[in-house]
């Protein structure tokens, strides 16, 4: 397994700079391992929902999981507010850095991971080929 550690500054689109992350590194295979900061806005689409929706205040990353590859992403974001309440959802674009967030992503290469589209759920899905 490769191991990558970045740090995202005030102001970087999370969900953005984690593509272009994935696409400059050619990452196929890729996951979160840990990841934590702050974020000004969040940009969320909750479960069941066509829309995401944008908060505007301060939040705390307490976690962030799912694939990355130079193909696509699909992330799921935990945050909390200033009074410790948590809301989760799929990560979209609209995830604004506040003070910092420091990701570590594992990438495997037995794999590879595309982004497909799928009749059944109606999204592009995970579709994992062996190397």
């Amino acid at each position: 397994m490769k191991v990558f550690a970045i740090r995202l500054k005030p102001n970087e689109d999370l969900k953005q700079s984690l593509k272009n992350f994935a696409i400059n590194q050619n990452i196929n295979a890729g996951f979160i391992l840990t990841a934590i900061g702050s974020l000004k806005q969040a940009t969320i689409r909750f479960a069941n929902q066509e829309k995401s929706t944008v908060l505007t205040n301060k939040f705390e990353i307490l976690s962030l999981d799912g694939t990355i590859a130079s193909t696509g992403l699909h992330l799921h974001i935990a945050i909390a507010n200033k009074e410790g309440k948590t809301i989760g959802g799929h990560l979209d674009n609209g995830c604004i850095i506040y003070t910092t967030a420091e990701i570590v992503i594992g990438c495997t290469e037995e794999f590879k991971f595309l982004r497909t589209f799928d009749e059944q759920t109606g999204y592009q899905e995970l579709e994992i080929i062996p190397q």
